[in-house]
């Protein structure tokens, strides 16, 4: 296991990377608050509920409470794993995004991503029944993360499914006190995501448009194919926050290399950053091999668009003052399982071979896309913040 310490002053965050090849942890500490970003996959030869047995013992070490989780698996290792969370953690009184994302080796678990939090209240927020969200406070920031939202009739058209998927959305964040304008980032999984990515484009942008969204800040977000144990169209998550005073700022981040997704009908932004005084937070968008001008390169050629989509990361992050090292949740998507071999060689080659990163099989918006990839960053915030 390797790590490495970033020193702060009293105001800003401590920050420890673990690395290893069972578990990721990212953690973060200001104010009595910590933060602890989990990346955990299968060992080989492990079972899901081994897996999830792994977490539970990283999140009752740590005295934390899950605030956002996500697994990528097949379905049919979804009642194994929620079954031993409900053993090892008790009742499982958070949202968790399941989504069917293959993983790239011989088992059903690709892996899960989780955010959790020590040392400060948190809040599970209920809607139809069920935990769809938890929020969490600091000195400077409410936070409202939602997870799993989707329709509830299932019967219904797709882009239907999808319009009242954003109505919940919408109602559970008021619910919170929260409106769109609070909305940094979306997640979108859609079931058959090739059949009606430009339908759903049309539903969030007419949904976007009377509250005002391209007046403010277009969220950041992904979307990419994924079933769901429930059987809707499109499971949604969403990060909100709220200032508490004035010393926290949301803005939308631009691509040094890319033109803005706008610009070709798809309503998000490359990513949003959230700074405070104790933390920079940059949430990078699902990016793939897309030119300027909005247009797939690189068809049919997997290494080169991995080559082009990791410079276009890159130079977001760069341009925030941070790097590949500063990731704190990562997952990379994979049209094709064996094109995994292709990621691994170019992190070995740029020294990541350690990384909190999620490998899971997924279409993607184009089908001529083999490869996308989306990232959380975060760094103690710089001392001019």
């Amino acid at each position: 296991m390797t790590s490495a310490v970033t020193a702060a002053s009293s105001a800003r965050a401590t920050l420890t990377q673990h690395r290893s090849a069972e578990l990721d942890l990212t953690r973060t500490e200001y104010r009595g608050l910590r933060e602890l970003h989990i990346t955990v996959r299968p060992l080989p030869g492990e079972t899901p509920a081994d897996t999830v047995r792994r977490l539970a013992a990283v999140l009752k070490e740590n005295d934390a409470a899950v605030v956002r989780q996500e697994f990528f698996g097949s379905l049919a290792a979804h009642g194994e794993v929620m079954q031993t969370m409900q053993r090892e953690l008790g009742a499982v009184d958070w949202p968790v995004t399941y989504v069917q994302g293959g993983s790239c080796g011989p088992g059903p678990l690709a892996g899960t991503h989780v955010l959790a939090v020590a040392g400060a209240p948190v809040e599970t927020i209920a809607f139809g029944g069920r935990p769809i969200g938890r929020s969490f406070s600091d000195k400077w920031v409410r936070h409202v993360l939602l997870s799993d939202v989707r329709s509830t009739d299932t019967s219904l058209p797709k882009p239907d499914q999808a319009r009242q998927t954003f109505e919940n959305m919408e109602a559970v964040l008021q619910q919170a006190g929260m409106t769109f304008a609070n909305v940094a980032r979306t997640w979108l999984f859609l079931d058959d995501i090739l059949s009606w990515y430009g339908p759903l484009n049309t539903v969030r942008t007419d949904f976007y448009r009377p509250r005002g969204v391209f007046d403010r800040m277009v969220p950041a977000s992904t979307g990419v194919s994924g079933c769901n144990p429930a059987g809707a169209a499109l499971a949604a998550g969403t990060w909100a926050a709220e200032p508490l005073n004035g010393a926290f700022t949301m803005r939308e981040v631009t691509s040094p290399k890319q033109c803005e997704a706008t610009c070709y009908g798809s309503s998000f932004s490359r990513a949003v950053e959230l700074g405070t005084p104790a933390l920079c937070r940059v949430m990078v968008s699902g990016t793939a091999s897309i030119e300027p001008g909005g247009q797939s390169v690189c068809g049919g050629d997997v290494e080169a668009q991995i080559d082009l989509t990791m410079e276009v990361i890159r130079a977001i992050l760069v341009s925030r003052g941070l790097d590949f090292a500063d990731g704190s949740r990562v997952t990379a998507y994979f049209k094709r399982p064996q094109d995994v071999r292709f990621f691994d060689a170019w992190r070995k080659g740029y020294g990541l071979e350690n990384w909190p990163v999620i490998n899971t099989v997924a279409d993607i918006c184009r089908d001529e896309l083999l490869f996308e990839l989306e990232m959380d960053a975060l760094a103690p915030a710089s001392p001019k913040t």
